[in-house]
């Protein structure tokens, strides 16, 4: 063995002993995932799914966004989604469901990669989709990552060795989440075979997620139920993983749409839950709602009329906005914020059918003139959304790239494909 070899793996000695006793021995807290995190939400890139025109209010009151879904999920749609919220006002990573999801644009905006890992599901859903991802970052995402860094070629050898660095570097940045998937009607159970035959009792699943946490290195470990709330059951999982690991965070999915079920599953144990289809439901919600208020309200409605019209036609205290923020434990009032939120958000689509009423009547003839009328025109929710982002021109840039179409024009802004409403 040369002297070379002898320092590389005294090296990678000395740091793995380092990194265990970080975690086993100090009081430090090593894991990249933020203790802070107590609410996560998961916004799905998939076509169909879509969020509030003034998402930044709701999401002003979540710990972070995790990007990802397990169907009709791409490259070009997870870009999309990133590029539209993330930091806008909170961190968002990436969950890729497929190796392909995973691109330089994706990379470079996503706080870190979270690599799914089934604790109780079939080969390929623990390994199998792990492999081939390397082989896709090894052979297409690092050339491409070097490619844009080095503008000449250092030559073949030096490229696969770079790569291969790259590859490895990649994934030791990345996160592993270790899923306990408990509804086998879900889609996540179908994609990793996760049947009745393989739910899991408490303590199975405290020593997978052991081993997961001493042996797979999974800073995450998620247990999840998928559309369905796992009452006692998930609470007895989650006390006895809490029991068991030492610094791997703990997060909980799965029917929360209540501030009682999200606080449950914290007192069990979990360090954060993670809300997902409510929170595209208030999308849905504010479509239906606005459409309404199109037909029967008129563009210069006082917010009292509004307030009114609203309380007599939407049960706010029913409504997906309502539950969403009664997920996040710290937000006090969420009916009455749910209603300032959908108010805000009906004033505002009301002030812009004024200008599309307008723009329409003069022949509109460049996105200049969209932007002016745009910014020059009183917005309800403009300052809210300014004061969430500290992004003055957010608003309108939205509202741009909204109207383009309309008029056979193509703007230059915030990717606005999974808004919730539409101009054209």
């Amino acid at each position: 063995m040369t002297g070379l070899e002898n320092i590389a793996r005294g090296v990678e000695r000395y740091s793995t002993l380092a990194r265990i006793a970080g975690r086993s021995l100090l009081d430090v807290d090593t894991n990249p995932v933020p203790n802070s995190w107590t609410h996560i939400t998961k916004i799905d890139p998939e076509d169909e799914k879509k969020v509030p025109l003034l998402f930044p209010l709701y999401l002003q009151h979540t710990s972070a966004l995790e990007v990802g879904g397990s169907r009709d999920v791409t490259g070009q749609n997870t870009e999309e989604t990133l590029e539209l919220v993330a930091d806008r006002p909170v961190p968002a990573f990436q969950e890729p469901s497929g190796p392909k999801q995973v691109t330089t644009d994706t990379h470079s905006k996503a706080e870190f990669l979270a690599i799914p890992e089934v604790l109780n599901g079939d080969v390929e859903a623990l390994i199998g989709q792990l492999g081939s991802g390397v082989e896709y970052i090894e052979s297409d995402l690092a050339p491409e990552m070097i490619a844009e860094k080095l503008p000449i070629s250092p030559g073949e050898t030096i490229e696969d060795r770079l790569a291969a660095f790259a590859t490895s570097w990649l994934l030791k940045e990345a996160v592993f989440e270790a899923y306990i998937i408990m509804n086998p009607d879900s889609a996540a159970a179908r994609e990793s075979n996760v049947t009745e035959a393989d739910l899991l009792d408490p303590r199975t699943a405290k020593q997978r997620a052991m081993a997961a946490e001493r042996h797979l290195g999974s800073e995450l470990i998620y247990l999840e139920y998928s559309g369905t709330f796992g009452g006692e059951q998930a609470e007895a999982i989650l006390e006895a993983v809490d029991d068991g690991r030492r610094w791997s965070r703990l997060w909980y999915g799965g029917g929360l749409d209540s501030r009682e079920n999200a606080r449950t599953v914290l007192d069990a144990g979990a360090d954060a839950v993670v809300v997902g289809n409510v929170f595209h439901e208030i999308a849905d919600e504010e479509a239906d709602i606005c459409e309404r208020a199109v037909e029967e309200l008129d563009v210069d409605a006082t917010r009292e009329e509004i307030l009114e019209w609203l309380e007599d036609d939407v049960d706010i205290a029913d409504s997906s906005a309502a539950s969403y923020l009664s997920t996040i434990v710290d937000v006090p009032n969420p009916e009455g914020r749910a209603r300032e939120y959908l108010v805000t958000t009906v004033r505002t689509w009301l002030a812009v059918q004024d200008v599309v009423a307008d723009l329409d009547e003069k022949g509109v003839a460049s996105i200049p003139e969209i932007r002016e009328l745009f910014r020059s025109t009183e917005l309800p929710g403009r300052s809210d959304v300014t004061a969430v982002l500290d992004e003055e021109s957010f608003l309108t840039d939205v509202l741009v790239a909204l109207a383009a179409p309309r008029y056979g024009l193509e703007a230059d802004g915030p990717p606005v494909e999974h808004l919730s409403l539409k101009m054209a």
